[in-house]
């Protein structure tokens, strides 16, 4: 017996005096052939937002932290058009125009050997980056493997390796780096490698904790139990997990390495002359600071904005990455 819209009337709802209005089912839901009417199960459901967007949405509301992101790129970008749009020779001595002022041909003036300064700031930006980036990635990288095999064995080997992390942990890391670049000589690897070395025990201790708590999930003992390759395993199923809390490091160990390049490049430790670096620029600014100040302000002032914009980044990094600060 076919259904008539009559058959539909109950659907209809009146509201009362004094009740909130309630949705309406009219006749004209269903069609003659007394079909059901298409509901969207997902209306008014909110959509569920991943981990990487919702930190990436909160560190773009981080007003300081993309600030300072725009400045140190603005610093980037200048260290590396720079030497194409001056054109000069960074290590070629003038003897006419020594300690020459801000001018139109020499943006921040010359040195005591001449040397065009805007042009010898620039390169020396791209040292300091350079060494400070590199030898974070490398101690970072080293720390990480380290700390994931150490957790992931266990027993002896976790002793035994903890043992020689806290061996490192107990020598000044000055001192340690002093003797290499004595030993293996100066130069921008030397100081690379130094800086790595002195640097990789305390990502070797966060990691390790990381994969103990990530050992016993799951997924990763399924893992084990197919026999896995270990490298499959740290890279498909720990990494990933760990990858959070690596770019935090980053983030943290980049100002300490370029402090620490520039501090060895200004006690004449570090790199050597005829090749420039912050540090080195500090350094030879001091004997000119009566005479001519800006030769050792500018510098400071470009390593204090790069520090103090890799700090700021790092910050609205760990408030946007760390699960304990999101909200």
């Amino acid at each position: 017996m076919a259904a008539s819209n009559q058959d539909f009337q109950f659907f209809k709802k009146v509201p009362t005096v004094g009740s909130e209005a309630a949705p309406v089912v009219s006749d004209a839901t269903f069609d003659q052939s007394g079909a059901t009417p298409e509901i969207n199960v997902h209306e008014g459901v909110p959509k569920s937002v991943g981990f990487w967007a919702s930190a990436r949405h909160k560190l773009f509301k981080d007003r300081l932290a993309m600030f300072w992101t725009v400045i140190l790129i603005l610093i980037v970008m200048v260290a590396l058009i720079g030497p194409k749009i001056q054109h000069y020779d960074p290590n070629l001595i003038r003897v006419d125009s020594r300690n020459i002022g801000l001018s139109a041909a020499h943006w921040l003036g010359t040195d005591r050997l001449g040397r065009d300064l805007f042009t010898r700031l620039c390169l020396g930006v791209q040292v300091s980056l350079l060494v400070a980036i590199l030898s974070t990635i490398l101690a970072i990288g080293f720390g990480t493997i380290y700390g994931m095999t150490m957790a992931f064995f266990g027993g002896w080997v976790d002793e035994v390796m903890m043992r020689i992390i806290e061996v490192f942990n107990s020598l000044p890391s000055l001192l340690i780096t002093m003797l290499l670049m004595i030993v293996l000589g100066d130069g921008v690897w030397t100081m690379l490698f130094a800086l790595a070395v002195t640097s990789w025990s305390s990502s070797a201790r966060q990691a390790r904790g990381l994969v103990m708590q990530l050992r016993g999930l799951d997924y990763v003992t399924a893992a084990v139990m197919l026999d896995t390759p270990l490298w499959r395993i740290m890279t498909r199923h720990l990494v990933p997990n760990m990858m959070s809390i690596l770019i935090l490091d980053i983030g943290q160990s980049i100002p300490q390495n370029i402090f620490g390049e520039a501090s060895l490049s200004f006690l004449g430790m570090g790199i050597q002359a005829p090749n420039t670096s912050l540090g080195i620029l500090i350094s030879n600014g001091q004997d000119q600071m009566l005479q001519h100040p800006m030769q050792l302000y500018v510098p400071i002032l470009v390593l204090v904005a790069i520090v103090f914009a890799f700090n700021i980044v790092g910050d609205g990094l760990r408030d946007a990455l760390d699960p304990k600060f999101q909200s």
